[in-house]
């Protein structure tokens, strides 16, 4: 008698990084090529160019799009966007996945706690998060930046912990947060870590939250 089995679709996060007013777009290809949905948030890319960070035009309004999609589809729907958004362009846009462990809230998903992300050699980059209270994230671009990166992108956001919260008259105060998203070679992350662990102390407790994934089929980088 054959054993019912079920086979686990794995599951990836589509990130991309594209300019302001291009999110809806970016949404509307994917669905149209087999994605569910999408959540955009607001952030601002830096560019490394001295002349225009003379004229205060270095930080730029950009727009992070965070899509799901089954293994089987993300390829394909990143090869079109690649083409759709013509992010073989500079300054047009990054992409990149991450494999998840585990998702819920989706139609028939369920936790699984033996999930593993299988080892891949082929990985050739790492995306490196940030978080810190807010008005230190050009303190950590400009960190990375001596350490060899080309720039990041900073996402506001709020947070709250046991080293976190402040009081005013008696109420509970969460400060604003920013993360930082900066992509990486592989072999460049270590020394970017470590540049900007040296400029904020972010071991300690309550300076903020580092951590690093691996990214594959990345797009859009030179």
């Amino acid at each position: 008698m054959a054993e019912n089995s079920t086979v686990k679709e794995n599951i990836d996060l589509l990130c991309l990084i594209v300019n302001d007013d291009m999110g809806s777009e970016v949404i509307r290809i994917a669905k149209k090529n087999g994605c569910s949905g999408g959540t955009v948030f607001y952030g601002f890319g830096t560019i490394n160019n001295s002349r225009l960070k003379m004229l205060g035009l270095d930080n730029i309004r950009k727009e992070i799009v965070l899509m799901i999609a089954e293994e089987s589809k993300s390829e394909s729907i990143m090869k079109v966007l690649f083409e759709k958004l013509k992010l073989a362009r500079p300054n047009r846009g990054i992409a990149f996945t991450i494999s998840l462990l585990n998702i819920l809230g989706r139609r028939n998903s369920m936790y699984d706690q033996n999930a593993q992300i299988r080892e891949d050699d082929s990985v050739m980059h790492q995306a490196i998060f940030v978080i810190v209270e807010r008005g230190q994230a050009e303190e950590v671009i400009d960190a990375a930046v001596d350490a060899g990166s080309q720039g990041g992108t900073v996402i506001s956001a709020r947070g709250s912990g046991v080293h976190e919260t402040s009081r005013l008259f008696g109420m509970d105060i969460e400060p604003e947060k920013e993360i930082v998203l900066i992509l990486s070679e592989k072999d460049k992350v270590d020394p970017i870590v470590a540049s900007i662990s040296n400029a904020t102390e972010i071991e300690k407790p309550g300076k903020g939250i580092l951590f690093t994934v691996d990214v594959k089929d990345t797009k859009g980088l030179f």
